[in-house]
């Protein structure tokens, strides 16, 4: 696994297409959670703890054909528009295909409730 210093560096390895959309999630990621964003297991991880991965709110990692975005506890999270997928534990997240599949006004509540179950 390659090892990165910093978020802006992961984002900055990914495709082309990947990394638009990498590129398109930090502003609004860091608008509710301004420098807390890390490496943490290989990607990058927003949390609000004394180090990495200690109260994970958000994450985001490359797969192959897509990107995903992540919340710890988005299985606790009023989504209205149906798009969060249930993962594992009380996760939840959104595969991004595209730069067009991402709702700033949407991903942005999500991540101020998650911030909210964790503060």
């Amino acid at each position: 696994m390659t090892k990165f210093a910093s978020v802006h560096e992961y984002i900055a390895s990914l495709p082309e297409s990947q990394r638009e959309i990498g590129e398109k999630l930090l502003p609004l990621i860091e608008e509710t959670l301004p420098g807390v964003g890390a490496v943490w297991h290989g990607h990058p991880v927003w949390s609000l703890g004394p180090a990495p991965g200690k109260q994970p709110v958000a994450f985001v990692k490359a797969y192959a054909n897509y990107v995903t975005f992540g919340l710890w506890r988005g299985q606790e999270i009023d989504d209205r528009s149906g798009r969060l997928e249930p993962a594992s534990r009380a996760m939840a997240a959104v595969k991004l295909r595209s730069v067009d599949a991402i709702d700033a006004e949407l991903f942005a509540d999500w991540l101020r409730q998650a911030r909210d179950l964790e503060a």
